[in-house]
């Protein structure tokens, strides 16, 4: 298994990082994919990717709950920080970014900085297309508006990307299948009581599925209320193969070459 999206750089492992990615490793995850949410945390992303080289990779991104008034400064630098990255030789001191991420679009709680989260995303996509890196993009209650934007760039995003923690119904499933190069990400959601998604995962080609915790967030049933880990997405991973009706094996098989071809086509 690959979890393609965790937070393990955060403050939430800060006593026992090292146990947790044990435990992912026993747990039989073999990669892990680490977005930053903002400037301060590429950092600890970047640090922690150092600490497990081969095992946890970087991605470069401004989550849309961090854009506020004084977004082009901190994209500004994460820029320079990007360029800065790719003209050096990639080494275990200098891991290089796998995507675009987190990024995206969250009009939930408010559409107060609805203006700048439309142009930062904007912004980040181009990076994608500039640096040719897959998206990871984070999108609640801004669907069309998302689609909107990806639209204008449909023919030039060459690698993709993946549509993270996906909740949505078969006809939102249709309309990001839509987009070719990009992939749908499912995590702990899918083992909810409530949760529709076993419903609709079915709908959804196993070549366009990639698991993922989003830890320390949103842990599947039975750790439902504790802190998320890597570990864990070998429960989504049952999960799914049995709205599938298949083995967790051929889940595996699926879904960790999803993750290798879309991040890691290179073979790193």
């Amino acid at each position: 298994m690959i979890d393609t999206h965790t937070h393990i750089d955060g403050e939430e492992f800060a006593e026992d990082r090292p146990l947790a990615i044990q435990r992912a490793k026993d747990a039989g995850v073999e990669k892990i994919f680490v977005p930053a949410i903002d400037l301060k945390s590429i950092g600890s992303v970047v640090d922690t990717c150092r600490q497990f080289p081969g095992y946890a990779y970087p991605m470069i991104g401004l989550h849309p709950e961090e854009v506020k008034e004084n977004w082009k400064d901190a994209v500004g630098q994460m820029r320079r920080i990007l360029d800065e990255q790719r003209q050096k030789a990639p080494s275990a001191d200098n891991p290089p970014f796998i995507a675009i991420g987190e990024v995206g679009l969250d009009f939930y709680w408010s559409r107060e900085f609805e203006k700048e989260q439309l142009e930062a995303f904007e912004e980040q996509v181009r990076w994608s297309i500039d640096a040719d890196l897959p998206l990871m993009i984070h999108c609640r209650k801004a669907q069309n508006e998302m689609v909107g934007i990806l639209r204008r760039y449909e023919r030039e995003l060459r690698r993709g990307g993946v549509f993270h923690c996906f909740t949505g119904n078969e006809r939102e499933a249709e309309q990001l299948l839509s987009f070719s190069n990009f992939n749908i990400g499912i995590g702990g959601v899918l083992t909810f009581k409530k949760s529709h998604l076993p419903e609709v995962v079915p709908h959804i080609p196993l070549d366009r599925i990639v698991l993922e915790t989003d830890a320390p967030y949103m842990a599947p049933v039975p750790m439902r209320g504790k802190r998320n880990e890597s570990a864990y997405v070998a429960y989504v991973r049952d999960r799914l193969a049995l709205a599938y009706g298949i083995s967790p094996e051929e889940i595996d098989r699926h879904t960790t070459a999803n993750a290798i071809r879309m991040f890691l086509p290179e073979g790193e």
